[in-house]
C-alpha cells in the first residue's frame, strides 16, 4: 500500500513496480496514469472513492494526531507528529522554506488535490525542541511504547510504526508546546505551495485552511540531509564535458560510483565541484574560473548562497554554459537515487549530474534570513511513506 513520496518514485520504472506489487499502492492515488492530466486526476478521484467505499481506506472516527516511527537496521530512529497544519503566510514565519519551487509542478499538484479533495501525502517538517516541547517529547516517547495501530516494513527496509493520539489533554499539550516554534519545511516545498495556492481559493473559514504534515524535532531526531541529482536530456555528457573546457578543471576516472562519490566528497571540501555520467565513466569537475562566476552569479545574495553548489549549477552551468532550462522536463529531470541516475543517463544518451550534499546548519541559517535556495537543492530524510495517513477533506 505505501509508496516513497511522488517526487522520489523513479518515473516510469518505479511506477510500475509499485503498481505491480498492490492493487492498492497509493501510487495510484499521487502518480495516477492517463492520457491527459484531466484524465489522470480523474481517476486518482475515482479510486480514491472506490477505496473509500470498499473500505481498503477507512475513516478515523475521532479526531485526533497521530505519531509516527521510522526505523532502518542500522541504527537510525525517527519519530514524529503527523497531522493538519494551520497554512500560514511567508510573512508569519512560521513555516520557513528553504527552496524555489517549479510553477507547473505546483500547478500540476494543485490539479490533483482539486480532483481528489484531500492531502494524499504529508509534507516532513521540522523544528528544534527545547526545553518547552519537554511535554511533547514525553508524549511521544509514551506513546511509542503501546501497541502500535499500524505496523509495516518497506522495500528499503524501514520499519513503520503508527499511533494515534485523541485524548484531548494530549492534543492540547502538542498544540501548545508547538505553537511556539518556527517549523522549516525538508521535504515538501512544492505540495506546501501549493497547500497555500488552494487555500486562497476557497474562502476561509474552510477545510483548505490546513495542510497534512510530518513534524520532527531535530534536536532530538537529527535527519539526513541528501542531495537530489540532475539528469539532462538531450545533452551527451562527452558534449557536456567539452563545453567546459577553459571554465572548469575536467577530470575522468574509471573507477566504481562509490569512489566515484568520495572523490566528489573530497573535492567538495576546496570548493564547487560536481559529478558527471553517462558514458561509463565518471568526469570529476571542481575548480570553476573565479571570473566566470563572479559574471553569472548575483551578486545581491550572502556568501553562503553565492557558493552553493546548486547556485553554481544552475546560474553558471545551466543557463551560462550549458544554456538549458532549469524548469522544462523535456530538457532536466530531478532523480534522488544516484545509481538510478547515472544508469538512466546511460541507457539515454543523456548526462547525470551528481551532487554533493549541503549542510543542514547552511539550509537552516539561510531560511531565517528569508533566502531560498535553489530548486531541488536538498534531500532531508528519512521521508515518510505516503499511504499510511491522508486527509480527505470533504468527508
Amino acid at each position: 500500500m505505501t509508496s516513497p513520496p511522488y517526487d522520489v518514485v523513479v518515473r516510469p520504472d518505479g511506477v510500475h513496480h509499485l503498481q505491480s506489487a498492490d492493487p492498492h499502492n497509493i501510487v495510484r492515488l499521487i502518480l495516477p496514469e492517463a492520457a491527459t492530466p484531466s484524465a489522470r486526476n480523474d481517476q486518482a478521484a475515482k479510486t480514491l472513492r472506490h477505496w473509500l467505499s470498499e473500505g481498503v481506506l477507512t475513516t478515523d472516527p475521532h479526531p485526533g494526531l497521530y505519531v509516527y516511527e521510522q526505523r532502518d537496521g542500522n541504527g537510525m530512529l525517527q519519530r514524529g507528529i503527523i497531522g493538519a497544519l494551520r497554512v500560514s503566510d511567508p510573512a508569519e514565519q512560521v513555516v520557513l522554506p528553504h527552496e524555489d519551487v517549479m510553477p507547473h509542478i505546483v500547478a500540476d499538484r494543485a490539479a490533483l488535490m482539486r480532483a481528489t479533495s484531500a492531502n494524499l501525502e504529508p509534507l516532513l517538517l521540522t523544528y528544534r525542541g527545547d526545553d518547552s516541547t519537554t511535554a511533547t517529547a514525553d508524549l511521544i516517547e509514551r506513546t511509542a511504547e503501546q501497541p502500535p495501530l499500524l505496523a509495516t516494513t518497506t522495500e528499503d527496509g524501514f520499519s513503520h510504526r503508527l499511533w494515534s493520539v485523541t485524548a484531548p489533554a494530549d492534543l492540547t499539550t502538542i498544540q501548545s508546546d508547538l505553537a511556539r516554534h518556527q517549523a522549516l519545511i525538508a521535504d515538501g516545498h512544492h505540495r506546501w505551495a501549493t497547500y497555500r495556492r488552494l487555500r486562497t481559493e476557497h474562502p476561509s473559514p474552510s477545510p483548505w485552511d490546513h495542510g497534512l504534515v510530518l513534524l520532527v524535532d531535530t534536536a532530538r531526531y537529527p535527519l539526513r540531509v541528501r542531495a537530489i541529482h540532475r539528469l539532462l536530456h538531450g545533452l551527451p555528457v562527452l558534449e557536456a564535458v567539452a563545453a567546459l573546457d577553459g571554465h572548469f578543471r575536467v577530470r575522468r576516472l574509471e573507477i566504481p560510483l562509490s569512489e566515484a562519490l568520495e572523490a566528489l566528497a573530497d573535492a567538495a571540501c576546496a570548493g564547487n565541484a560536481f559529478l558527471l555520467a553517462g558514458d561509463g565513466a565518471f568526469h570529476l569537475v571542481d575548480h570553476p574560473d573565479p571570473d566566470l562566476l563572479a559574471r553569472t552569479i548575483p551578486a545581491d545574495r550572502p556568501t553562503a548562497w553565492r557558493t552553493l553548489d546548486a547556485t553554481v549549477l544552475h546560474a553558471t552551468l545551466l543557463d551560462h554554459v550549458w544554456r538549458i532550462p532549469e524548469d522544462s522536463p523535456a530538457h532536466i529531470t530531478y532523480i534522488h537515487d544516484t545509481a538510478a541516475t547515472v544508469a538512466k543517463a546511460e541507457r539515454d544518451g543523456g548526462t547525470a549530474v551528481l551532487m554533493h550534499p549541503v549542510r543542514e546548519e547552511v539550509v537552516r541559517d539561510l531560511a531565517r534570513q528569508g533566502v531560498t535556495m535553489p530548486r531541488k537543492s536538498t534531500s532531508f530524510g528519512p521521508k515518510p511513506a505516503s499511504g499510511l495517513v491522508l486527509r480527505a477533506l470533504d468527508l
